[in-house]
């Protein structure tokens, strides 16, 4: 048995104290792993410290999810637990945490425990192989892992789902009161292999579909400015099989303008802008014979801080191109991201409080043209019908799980910024009192419960070590 973990900070800090997984060793000796964002952090500290008394070493919401499922467990108060157990103390923990969570589990001794949170807003699956003995299992976020590995028979786990495999067998109940899948689907804009297979639903014909609705606003958009295109040039990789068909569907010459530099990673996911403006032209390079007097037409999957865009756009016009239009497969991007991928700070976004005349000004662009998001979303759901939602926050600011008003988003903003994640801080963080349209307390629009509340009605700051660090 193992548990591993590729995935970036997209809270507290880029230390290596939160790489995962993480481990308990009370009760029972238990490592986890977890793809998402919680957003009641703080008053699920608030109840490690007054409540669980479970000290958090770090300032990740994973440790915190850790040990909110260990309390659970350690309140049967057994010398062993069984399955039945697991379920109940997993059903409470998604009564307790709010947000997105597509977790990884192990328990010393006794086996892996997979589970998903109530919506299904991050993915992860199962699949298997024949062993000497019975069968492997794995647990992965993306189906391709399988297929590198040599398993087969994918299944997706559903929302509010927990499957335990034991050396006997495995078993698998939906343990949340309420259970519907609402996936990002950001996921299939740009996250996810073109190669993988989520909820049901191909990310590559997906994308495929994508540049097709993409191709209809572009004709419409661009016969209305009178503009004429010479050339269709994705920008590598995720756009390429969208601007595949939009130019198929255009009929326009597709050509592969610019060579990427297979040893730069993701410029997206990089800490700190600077950074992420350096490593665009190691990135890639322009090839002048395929821009030189041409009005081209970029094809990307989404434009996010516009950083990557604007330098891009500028390597075209160094190397002799003539017009430059910007195709998006997505719709603009003008909300955080607050599930675990790492759009942090609205300020941050090239679409916040722009229009898409000011975006292209902004990045450089003759013309910017955006995929309508009701076409981004039946280029999704046309291979799964039975997906009726999908969470689109970043485009439209409604948040599927609730309790994201905007003392919140101003509060994970600040924990998110590049200063911040680029060294360690500490778990402590003062709360912001508010009140929500349900009347709840807390930054989260959680309620606070009688032990963590002073006597003048206020957050206790004072119980548990870790308030000592509460940033002033």
């Amino acid at each position: 048995m193992g548990v591993g973990h590729v995935r970036y900070p997209t809270a507290g800090s880029s230390n290596h104290a939160e790489a995962q997984p993480f481990y308990v060793n009370s009760p029972y000796g238990i490592v986890l792993a977890h793809n998402g964002n919680l957003i009641d952090s703080v008053t699920l500290l608030q109840y490690m410290d007054a409540t669980a008394h479970r000290h958090i070493n770090t300032s990740s919401d994973s440790e915190l999810l850790l040990n909110i499922f260990a309390d659970n467990l350690q309140q049967t108060g057994k010398f062993r637990i069984n399955e039945e157990d697991i379920f109940t103390a997993t059903g409470g923990l998604m009564k307790q945490c709010k947000g997105a969570y597509a977790c990884v589990a192990m328990i010393a001794g006794f086996g892996i425990i997979a589970f998903r949170d109530p919506n299904g807003i991050r993915p992860i699956g199962m699949a298997s192989r024949k062993a000497a003995t019975g069968k492997d299992w794995l647990f992965a976020s993306e189906s391709i892992v399988a297929d590198a590995g040599g398993f087969t028979d994918w299944q997706d786990v559903k929302p509010g789902e927990a499957i335990i495999v034991t050396r006997s067998g495995i078993s698998r109940r939906v343990v949340a009161e309420s259970a519907e899948l609402v996936p990002d689907i950001f996921e299939y804009v740009y996250f996810a292999r073109p190669d993988s297979v989520l909820d049901g639903v191909s990310v590559y014909r997906s994308r495929m579909a994508m540049g097709d609705a993409l191709a209809e606003e572009v004709s419409k958009v661009l016969l209305e400015k009178e503009i004429t295109i010479d050339v269709v040039i994705p920008v590598p990789d995720t756009s390429r099989v969208a601007a595949l068909n939009l130019a198929q569907k255009l009929q326009l010459p597709y050509r592969e303008g610019f060579i990427k530099n297979r040893y730069v990673g993701r410029t997206f996911i990089m800490p700190g802008q600077q950074m992420r403006r350096k490593n665009v032209r190691k990135k890639l390079n322009a090839m002048a014979l395929e821009f030189a007097d041409k009005a081209v037409l970029l094809v990307d999957d989404s434009i996010v801080r516009g950083t990557t865009s604007k330098e891009i756009i500028q390597m075209a016009k160094d190397v002799g191109a003539k017009k430059v239009v910007v195709a998006s497969c997505a719709p603009p991007i003008r909300y955080s991201n607050v599930y675990g991928i790492d759009m942090p700070s609205r300020s941050e976004l090239v679409a916040y409080d722009r229009t898409t005349e000011e975006i292209a000004e902004v990045i450089g662009a003759d013309l910017v043209i955006f995929q309508k998001l009701p076409d981004l979303i039946a280029s999704v759901r046309q291979f799964n019908p039975s997906i009726e939602t999908f969470d689109c926050s970043v485009f439209t600011g409604e948040y599927v799980t609730g309790g994201v008003d905007e003392r919140y988003l101003a509060h994970i903003e600040s924990l998110r910024a590049d200063h911040v994640k680029n060294k360690a801080v500490p778990t402590g963080r003062k709360a912001v009192e508010t009140k929500d349209t349900n009347g709840s307390n807390g930054y989260d629009g959680q309620p606070v419960t009688d032990s963590n509340m002073a006597a003048n009605g206020a957050i206790d700051a004072t119980v548990g070590l870790h308030n000592t660090w509460n940033a002033s």
